[in-house]
C-alpha cells in the first residue's frame, strides 16, 4: 500500500508544472523547508550541499518533481548505456538532476543541454557536479545550479548510465566520522526546490506534513522578525514565539 501509495503521488508531480499553485512548497523558501525536514526527523534537512546558482544572474526559484540522471566515469563498462539522449526524455515541468562521480573535474551540462532542456518544458537544472557554456545559460535565462564549472565537456571522461533512477547524493569531501553530514536520496518525482541559497529534496510522500511545519514555522519567524525590529531582544523573541 505504501509503494503504490508513493507512485501515485509521484505520478501526480511529475505531471504538475514549476511553481504550480497545486504544489504546496512553492510559497516556501529553501531555508523554511530544510527547518521542517529537520523537524520530522531529517538527518540533513534535505539539503543537498555545496551546489550553488550560476544561472540566472537574477534571483530565481525551482519548485519541481526531479527527473534524475546518473554519470558515470566513461571507463566503467559494467553499467548500462543509454539509447536516447537523457535531456530528449526530460519531462516537461520537471527539474533534471544529475549525479556525476565525484573525482571528475569535466562539465556534464552545457548550453546545447539547456536549448534541449527548455525545448521540452524542463524548468532547471541541479548538477551535483560541474557545467560549462554559463554565457549560454544566463542568456537562456535558464536556472542551473551545480557545484562548479569547468571549460571540457563529458567526453572521454563521463557518460549517463541512467535516468530516473534514484540518486545518492554525497557531500563533497565528506568523511567518515559519525558527525559527517549525511548524504541526500533522490528518488524520480521526489520535489525540488532550490533558489539563492541552496537546494533542497523533499520526499514525495513527506510534502503535505513539510508544508504544514513550514507554514507554522514562517508564522513564527514573522512575529520573531516584527518583534526584533521593534526593539526586542532576540533572546527574549526566541522564547516568545518559538519556547526556546
Amino acid at each position: 500500500m505504501i509503494a503504490r501509495t508513493r507512485l501515485l503521488a509521484i505520478s501526480r508531480a511529475m505531471s504538475t508544472s514549476t511553481r504550480s499553485p497545486t504544489c504546496p512548497l512553492s510559497q516556501f523558501s529553501a531555508c523554511e523547508i530544510s527547518d521542517a525536514l529537520i523537524k520530522l526527523g531529517s538527518p540533513n534537512g534535505g539539503h543537498i550541499p555545496d551546489i550553488h546558482m550560476l544561472s540566472p544572474t537574477s534571483q530565481v526559484k525551482i519548485c519541481a518533481p526531479a527527473y534524475t540522471v546518473q554519470m558515470v566515469l566513461a571507463s566503467d563498462n559494467s553499467t548500462p548505456k543509454l539509447s536516447s539522449h537523457f535531456v530528449d526524455t526530460a519531462p516537461p515541468g520537471s527539474v533534471i538532476v544529475v549525479d556525476a562521480p565525484p573525482q571528475t573535474k569535466n562539465a556534464v551540462w552545457g548550453g546545447l543541454m539547456t536549448a534541449g532542456a527548455q525545448a521540452r518544458g524542463a524548468v532547471g537544472v541541479i548538477i551535483s557536479g560541474r557545467c560549462r557554456d554559463l554565457a549560454e545559460h544566463r542568456a537562456a535565462d535558464f536556472p542551473v545550479f551545480a557545484r562548479g564549472h569547468s571549460t571540457v565537456g563529458q567526453s572521454p571522461f563521463v557518460r549517463p548510465s541512467g535516468v530516473n533512477v534514484t540518486l545518492t547524493i554525497h557531500p563533497k569531501d565528506a568523511g567518515d566520522s559519525s558527525d559527517a553530514f549525511a548524504s541526500v536520496t533522490v528518488t524520480p518525482g521526489d520535489w525540488i526546490v532550490a533558489d539563492e541559497d541552496g537546494v533542497v529534496c523533499v520526499p514525495v510522500d513527506m510534502v503535505d506534513k513539510v508544508a504544514e511545519l513550514a507554514k507554522k514555522g514562517q508564522e513564527i519567524d514573522a512575529k520573531c522578525m516584527a518583534d526584533i525590529k521593534a526593539g526586542k531582544g532576540i533572546q527574549a523573541s526566541f522564547k516568545e514565539h518559538r519556547g526556546k
